[in-house]
């Protein structure tokens, strides 16, 4: 069957697409930008269509010839109205659908109550399910609720606020009723709605076996995490937008998606019915327990091999426009710091460094002036320096690291990111490395100014208006300890590295370091 995948570049749309591929599906992706996918492992084996669901042109060019379509794409997070965004969107996919023949659509959408007053997410969600439905195509609209795996939002949020959190002053959303499901069994679903019967066209709910507070979910993390359970204090004073606001000062959870999470908290969201099992049968082995779930996900954090993460879906803005070169800065203000360093470490243990940048390693230079900047984000909204990095030591397009998000890689070479804190302009880190006139350290004793590698490190800032100016020169006298800090740190880091692994070569030299 051929298959088109929208949110492919997304937590489930990520994960969807390559076991698609290994059923046999012919899968094409429809993507705002399609470099994110340029080091994705499947990449090569989908047909890769650029565009955005909200131009109904390029959605009908990516739906012509395909039987199928997915539709896990969502606008919560950015800016300006998400519901309305949503709706487009989904009107788009809908027309294209009909139009060209379509068999089959399938939607995930959210577990909500069956009547009463739902959040503006749930709302969203349950609005884009009605027009699928509608749209003449025969739908299967998936309704989950806490999806449960490594990288996801919901699991994060749980992670973060127990972990942090030795004493709980909750809101009485944790008093709530949740059914939360694996993220394994969302994409058992997910696969078998294309086996589904003809015509079938109408919404299903779905969820894992257990059906807890979400109280409970935090201290069934605990438990499984080694930590001791919290105590819990449900206040009635704390009202979603005051929840949202805490959870994202104490998780990395960007307050624009903090917000519309904790409004959906607040209702009972379980299975109402099991329905779904007359048109899609469980998994054979049965769905996965909730604490079995974040003992999976756990496990799959311990030995680094998350698929995808809600820190590399464009949860914060639409990205900006990439980085104009130089020439076209002409007619343009521009701030620009730059740094260059020789040093005799090779151009691979340069870049092997500049690669690690972030997370748990930091940014090389004065760490508490980061760690305030940070801060400042967060409280203002952003995103902050809790998001980390999804590798420890690798770096792909569309990679979140901190607050920057990876724009440009040229592996062995370059490294650009594009700032997503709040700030009153458009700024990126291009930080690089090329070939010097030595050819490493021992080149180097013979020569005081020979050097193996240059390093160059550009930070470039688009101001917008004069608060945009202000911004860049009230900042200015700190970027001498900044960013000639980190050029410096960088270079020695470097050169650290290029002598262990000279060490760790050359066993004499191995043995007088030992000394």
């Amino acid at each position: 069957m051929r298959v088109l995948v929208t949110g492919a570049t997304g937590y489930l749309g990520g994960r969807l697409a390559p076991r698609l591929l290994d059923a046999g599906h012919d899968v094409r992706v429809f993507v705002r930008r399609p470099e994110r996918l340029a080091e994705v492992p499947w990449a090569a084996k989908v047909d890769v269509v650029a565009g955005d669901l909200l131009d109904a042109e390029a959605v009908a060019e990516a739906v012509d010839g395909v039987d199928a379509v997915y539709y896990l794409a969502h606008a919560m997070g950015t800016r300006g109205d998400f519901e309305a965004a949503e709706l487009a969107a989904a009107r788009n996919v809908a027309t294209a659908a009909a139009a060209a023949g379509v068999s089959r659509i399938v939607y995930l959408g959210g577990l909500h109550p069956a009547t009463g007053r739902l959040s503006r997410h749930l709302r969203s969600r349950a609005q884009v399910g009605e027009v699928l439905l509608a749209s003449g195509v025969p739908t299967i609209v998936l309704q989950a609720g806490v999806v449960i795996g490594s990288g996801s939002t919901s699991f994060e949020m749980i992670r973060h606020l127990t972990e942090v959190l030795p004493y709980m002053p909750a809101p009485r959303w944790v008093r709530s009723w949740i059914q939360p499901i694996a993220v394994r069994d969302v994409l058992h679903y997910l696969l078998r709605a294309l086996d589904a019967p003809e015509g079938v066209n109408r919404a299903f709910d779905i969820g894992g076996p257990d059906v807890l507070r979400y109280g409970q979910l935090m201290n069934g993390y605990a438990v499984e995490a080694g930590l001791r359970q919290r105590p819990i204090a449900a206040l009635p004073v704390l009202t979603p937008w005051l929840a949202g606001q805490w959870v994202n000062l104490v998780t990395p959870i960007p307050r624009r998606l903090a917000v519309p999470i904790i409004e959906s908290l607040q209702f009972d969201c379980v299975v109402h019915d099991h329905d779904i099992d007359a048109v899609i049968p469980p998994p054979g082995e049965g769905l996965v327990g909730y604490r079995r779930a974040v003992r999976l996900a756990l496990e799959r954090e311990r030995t680094g091999e998350v698929e995808t993460s809600w820190r590399n879906s464009e949860v914060v803005d639409a990205p900006s426009d990439p980085l104009p070169s130089d020439p076209d800065w002409a007619g343009h203000t521009v701030y620009v710091d730059r740094r260059e360093r020789r040093t005799t470490a090779s151009t691979d243990a340069v870049f092997t460094v500049i690669e690690g940048v972030g997370g748990e390693r930091g940014w090389y230079s004065f760490p508490l002036l980061w760690a305030i900047r940070g801060w400042i984000d967060k409280v203002t909204g952003g995103v902050g320096l809790g998001r980390g990095r999804l590798h420890p030591d690798t770096l792909r397009v569309g990679d979140a690291v901190d607050f920057w998000r990876v724009e440009a890689v040229e592996r062995g070479r370059s490294l650009r990111l594009r700032a997503e804190m709040r700030l009153p302009g458009r700024a990126w880190l291009e930080l690089s490395v090329e070939p010097g006139d030595g050819s490493g350290p021992r080149a180097a004793a013979d020569s005081a100014s020979a050097a193996a590698a240059v390093y160059r490190q550009r930070a470039v800032y688009f101001p917008k208006g004069l608060a945009g100016r202000a911004y860049w020169w009230a900042i200015a006298p700190f970027h001498g300890v900044i960013f000639a800090g980190m050029a410096n740190r960088i270079t020695a880091e470097a050169e650290a590295l290029e002598r262990q692994r000279g060490a760790e070569a050359d066993p004499a030299e191995k043995e007088i370091t030992n000394r």
